[in-house]
C-alpha cells in the first residue's frame, strides 16, 4: 500500500526519532512510504491562539500538498490529525467554501498511526518485544477528539514482555494542551505534577504515549523530579526487536 507520511513540526524539529521509527514501522508492515516535501505546519498553534484567519494560507498549502495523490496520510500525532480534520469548518467560517470542500477530502484520508495500523492495515501484533512495566498515557486529542482509544492499547498489549499498568486518573489531561501550557502555566504545572505523581506510584520502567507534545510535557516533569522512567512514543516501542532494541 502506498502511504503518505505527515511528519508534524515537533517530530521534524524536536523528536526526529519518532518520525524515523514511524516510517520504519510502516515499511516493516508492507507500506511504501511517500514523503511530500512541501508539507508544513498544520496551523494548530495559530488556530488554538485565536489566529485562525492568519493560519488559512498555511492550511491551503497543506491541502494542496496532499492533493497530488489519493493515498492515505498517516501522522504520529493525534493533535495534528484532529486540527486538519477541522480545516473545513475554518474555511467555511471565512467564506472559503471551495477550499472547505477540498480540505474535507484531504482530511478524510488522514489517520493517526495506531488507527491506521489497526483499522486500515488490520494488524494488531507487529512482532515487537520490550521487557518491562509500562504506563500508557492516553492523550486528549487522540482519545477525546479522534476517538482512538483501544487501538494503541491493542498494539501495546501484543508487545512481548511488556506489562501495562493502570494508574489513578489515567484519562486525566497531562496539562499540556498546546498553548494552554503557556497561557495557564501555573495550572498546567499542577496538572502535570499530579500526572507524574500517579505514574510514579506504580514504579514503571516506561511511559508510553502516541502524542509527542504530551510526552515532552510529562518528560520535563519526570526529569525535574529525578524519576527514572524512560519515555517512549508508541512508534519507538513497536520498532523494538526480539532483543529489545531497534
Amino acid at each position: 500500500m502506498n502511504v503518505n507520511f505527515y511528519v508534524t513540526c515537533i517530530a521534524d524539529i524536536v523528536k526526529s526519532g519518532v518520525a524515523k521509527n514511524s516510517v520504519l514501522l510502516l515499511e516493516k508492515l508492507g507500506c511504501n512510504v511517500i514523503f511530500l516535501e512541501k508539507q508544513g505546519c498544520c496551523g494548530q498553534p495559530a488556530i488554538n491562539s485565536g489566529y485562525a484567519k492568519q493560519a488559512l494560507a498555511g492550511m491551503k498549502t497543506l491541502v494542496e500538498t496532499f492533493e497530488v495523490n489519493d493515498y492515505p496520510i498517516v501522522a504520529p500525532a493525534g493533535s495534528c490529525v484532529y486540527a486538519i480534520k477541522n480545516y473545513s469548518e475554518y474555511f467555511e467560517r471565512f467564506d472559503e467554501s471551495e477550499w472547505a470542500i477540498r480540505a474535507k477530502k484531504v482530511a478524510e484520508r488522514f489517520y493517526d498511526l495506531t488507527d491506521f495500523i489497526v483499522n486500515v492495515l488490520k494488524i494488531e501484533n507487529v512482532g515487537a518485544r520490550l521487557t518491562g512495566k509500562a504506563v500508557y498515557h492516553p492523550s486528549c486529542s487522540l482519545t477525546r477528539k479522534l476517538g482512538v482509544v483501544q487501538e494503541p492499547l491493542t498494539l501495546l498489549q501484543n508487545v512481548k514482555g511488556l506489562q501495562l499498568l493502570p494508574i489513578h486518573n489515567q484519562q486525566t489531561c497531562c496539562g499540556f494542551g498546546g498553548t494552554f501550557s503557556v497561557k495557564m502555566a501555573e495550572i498546567s504545572g499542577e496538572m502535570v505534577t499530579e500526572k507524574v505523581m500517579n505514574i510514579s506510584e506504580v514504579e514503571p520502567d516506561y511511559l508510553v504515549g502516541a502524542d509527542v507534545s504530551c510526552l515532552m510535557n510529562i518528560t520535563g516533569r519526570l526529569s525535574r523530579e529525578g524519576k527514572n522512567v524512560k519515555v517512549m512514543h508508541i512508534a519507538e516501542v513497536l520498532m523494538q526487536d526480539e532483543q529489545g532494541g531497534n
